[in-house]
């Protein structure tokens, strides 16, 4: 029996095999091509990155021995000014100078989001519009964007690390660069920049490094997640002091962080000022009987009791209290407010439209309930005395005549002032409603929850432009110092640097950033070549000029020319502004003594011997400038 061959598959089946088969064959085509792809962009980010940033990667010879040539040609420059310069400035010395890629990358950024409102605006439009079409597949432009978000985010996170995870100490930059007056100082104070080793430096040189403006608004996001975490946590931002009032010759985003690692110092202290009253209030309760020999923990009131003494510092210069005899203690007060230089101009402004002194009674009635609570029995002669002085004369204590007997019959060798005797005078008034109370248990005068929450939310909303303008000057500014720093005293390459510098900081002070940002960048170019390539400098200054075509002398180093004359034939900086913004500033410098702790109407003067010394202002001479 014959078997009988299988029947041909039908022809829908052999066309559905043929099908599945250029389908596979198709998809594995694609696949290749998008790796392929992927692959090339990713060789053309590793060449970028290596040209402009210093990251951990993988680096040809070439590469290795450029870059060790160029560190090798600073550290000549550095060893060569080490001996002028020891002592303070060795902190800047191990600092190597900004590149000049991340000057240009931030001032393509500035050219860039003059049009976007928010991070989040730039964020947004980030965002490719036509993935949202192709949700059903995996298409070549879904598949490159996911490879290269993940590279993306392994980016933000090693910045982040970089950022927050250093174990670097801050160097105090008073003590890194000299005394008020030096000239790191007042190059600090004309750019408004922020010092050398601080945060904002390190953020603006790893923004710098990044080529997309969603690389650098994502890790501004990253940030402010990050600074709200560290905030709950009580954790200080890295790179920034720990315990210092706002620097106000700096940027804003540099004073604004430095308020919220002062608002967290201060909250650990008052955790720890009430722990110890609590700890004294426990031991004076096991104490009935009270020790009344121990003037330091108990005061002696004008009926014979002995009352706990709370918040009580030290014995204040021998003072004792007029009723009672008993040493008058200097009390803990609370600390005045953190202020950044834009809370101090709104400030002075309320008190110029409103004429209130409001935060100035707030701190003296405060005074007043902390001066009770350390000196039971005290009455306000005694605390005049303590806080202001000058505002309390003595008498000669031969003199029968000029000792005064009150209405309980104690003695005082002495009188308040005129201003202090006037009907309705405030401090009387202020006194009578002081209770005794230490500052630890009194309503803070300066909320740092509500400081700080308004201090993230407006770095959540800063304008794109805004920010990168700050990171632009800091940066600047860091290289200008480092600079500074490395070269010799008295030679070519110093006068360059100075006209290149002078060249920086009038564009900056006189509002032409936006206009100049080209020219800053070549001008800066130039500041970078004299630190890491000082002898190619010095050879081609030496060198003839060029001369052109229409027989003009070329400079080798040039710096671009502002307009430094007028169509008045006056100079810019002897001009007057036409919206008076330099009579603003001085108005502005006077009422900020208002607020100065120091120097407030309400706080503690120092003593009169003390008070009899002048102050010297000294004035900002503009001098001649150079044209270069």
């Amino acid at each position: 029996m014959e078997l009988t061959p299988p029947p041909p598959p039908p022809p829908s089946s052999l066309s559905l095999v043929s099908r599945a088969k250029t389908a596979l064959h198709s998809a594995a085509a694609k696949a290749e091509k998008v790796l392929t792809d992927i692959k090339a962009d990713l060789k053309i980010d590793r060449e970028s990155d290596g040209q402009s940033q210093k990251g951990p990667k993988k680096s040809t010879d070439q590469e290795v021995d450029a870059r060790d040539a160029s560190n090798r040609s600073q550290q000549v420059v550095i060893e060569r000014s080490s001996s002028k310069n020891e002592g303070s400035s060795s902190g800047l010395k191990k600092l190597g100078i900004p590149p000049s890629s991340v000057i240009k990358q931030l001032a393509m950024a500035i050219e860039s989001v003059k049009n976007h409102k928010s991070i989040n605006d730039l964020l947004a439009s980030s965002v490719d519009p036509s993935s949202n079409k192709e949700k059903t597949g995996l298409s070549f432009s879904v598949m490159k964007s996911l490879v290269l978000r993940e590279k993306e985010d392994k980016e933000i996170n090693s910045s982040m690390c970089l950022l927050f995870k250093s174990e670097e100490q801050y160097l105090p930059w008073k003590s890194a660069s000299g005394t008020e007056g030096s000239p790191m100082m007042t190059l600090l104070k004309d750019l408004h920049g922020a010092p050398p080793e601080s945060f904002v430096v390190q953020l603006s040189l790893i923004l710098g490094g990044f080529k997309s403006l969603q690389k650098m608004a994502s890790l501004w996001h990253s940030i402010i997640i990050e600074l709200r975490k560290l905030w709950s946590e009580g954790q200080p931002i890295p790179r920034m002091p720990l315990d210092a009032d706002p620097d106000l010759n700096s940027c804003l985003l540099h004073q604004q962080l430095q308020v919220i690692n002062c608002s967290i110092v201060r909250k650990q202290r008052r955790c720890i000022a009430e722990e110890s009253l609590d700890s004294i209030l426990k031991e004076a309760s096991f104490d009935n009987k009270g020790s009344s020999s121990d003037c330091k923990v108990y005061a002696r009131t004008s009926t014979g009791d002995y009352v706990l003494r709370l918040g009580a510092v030290h014995p204040s210069e021998n003072l004792t209290m007029l009723e009672t005899g008993e040493p008058i203690f200097s009390p803990k007060t609370q600390e005045g407010p953190v202020l950044t230089e834009e809370l101090i101009k709104e400030t002075e402004e309320f008190v110029l439209r409103t004429g209130s002194v409001g935060p100035g009674c707030s701190q003296l009635l405060s005074d007043m309930q902390a001066f009770k609570a350390a000196n039971p029995g005290c009455i306000l002669e005694d605390f005049i005395r303590w806080h202001s002085p000058p505002d309390w004369m003595d008498t000669d204590s031969n003199s029968q005549n000029n000792i005064s007997i009150d209405e309980e019959g104690s003695s005082r060798r002495g009188q308040l002032s005129r201003r202090m005797q006037e009907e309705g005078n405030l401090w009387h008034e202020l006194w009578e409603a002081a209770k005794a109370l230490p500052a630890v248990k009194q309503t803070p005068l300066f909320d740092e929850d509500l400081a700080v929450e308004g201090i993230l939310t407006s770095l959540d909303d800063i304008q794109p432009s805004e920010l990168f303008e700050q990171l632009f000057v800091s940066v600047i500014c860091a290289g200008l110092l480092i600079a500074k720093v490395v070269l010799p005293v008295d030679s070519n390459l110093t006068k360059l640097y100075t006209e290149c510098k002078d060249f920086i900081v009038f564009t900056c002070q006189n509002g032409l950033l936006n206009e100049k940002l080209d020219d800053i960048c070549k001008v800066y170019g130039t500041i970078e070549a004299i630190v890491l390539k000082p002898e190619e400098v010095i050879k081609a200054m030496e060198q003839p000029d060029e001369t052109s075509s229409s027989g003009e002398s070329k400079k080798r180093f040039k710096i671009p020319s502002l307009n430094f004359v007028g169509k008045d034939k006056q100079p810019l900086w002897k001009r007057a502004p036409k919206d008076d913004k330099r009579s603003e500033e001085k108005n502005g410098t006077a009422l900020s003594n208002l607020f100065d702790k120091r120097t407030s109407l309400f706080s503690k003067k120092p003593s009169k011997s003390n008070a009899q010394q002048s102050s010297t202002t000294s004035t900002l001479d503009d001098g001649d400038w150079m044209i270069v």
